[in-house]
């Protein structure tokens, strides 16, 4: 995946997840949804272009569409104030073809880290299906608070790790990246359970 628009994935999901949350108005988070939408279709046709009869750079360029058109539909459909379960159908869709390129990022590519982080982006994206197209919102705070914590190791992390060529990726780093997905996502859980079960504030 093209390391600068992973930086910038990190920055949409981060304010996604504080939408979830209701600290970012739907609104607002249009406009960064447009231009990291456009900025993760462009990349990927002119890498798509440029690799010429490489199937393996099409493939590698292939799964940027993923994310390009779900941001670009989430921002289209903020603005214009568009029922979510277009988006929440889409990213089942997503999440299934993230399944895909985990597997070939396993057994075909050599990365067993990112295949953890294609794992971590079908649980996200899984979540957004459940919440968004089945509108099972009592997820959306366990979604809001996962999509925070799992942005930046997801995305961020890895994208300036690899931009600065210290990036690696052996079975003993993918187990690491494992671990601190099932801790954060455990986490996210915990957070969503006690702003739950907090007491209602006195109105009188």
């Amino acid at each position: 995946m093209n390391n600068v628009g992973l930086l910038y994935v990190g920055a949409v999901l981060l304010v996604n997840g504080l939408m979830l949350l209701g600290k970012v108005p739907t609104r607002s988070a249009g406009p960064l949804n447009l231009f990291v939408g456009a900025l993760q279709c462009v990349t990927p046709t002119v890498l798509i272009i440029q690799a010429g009869d490489d199937t393996d750079a099409i493939l590698a360029a292939s799964g940027l569409y993923l994310f390009g058109f779900t941001y670009l539909y989430v921002g289209i459909a903020n603005l214009a104030n568009l029922e979510p379960e277009g988006v929440g159908w889409f990213s089942l869709f997503v999440a299934a073809a993230a399944v895909v390129y985990a597997g070939i990022s396993f057994w075909r590519q050599g990365d067993p880290v990112f295949g953890v982080i294609w794992l971590a982006w079908a649980l996200l994206w899984s979540l957004f299906f459940l919440v968004l197209g089945l509108g099972m919102t009592g997820l959306t705070k366990f979604t809001g608070w996962t999509v925070v914590l799992l942005s930046q190791p997801t995305c961020s992390v890895p994208a300036f790790l690899a931009m600065t060529g210290a990036y690696t990726s052996d079975g003993p780093a993918a187990l690491l990246a494992a671990g601190i997905g099932v801790v954060l996502v455990a986490t996210a859980a915990l957070l969503s359970r006690e702003r739950a079960t907090q007491p209602a504030p006195a109105t009188a």
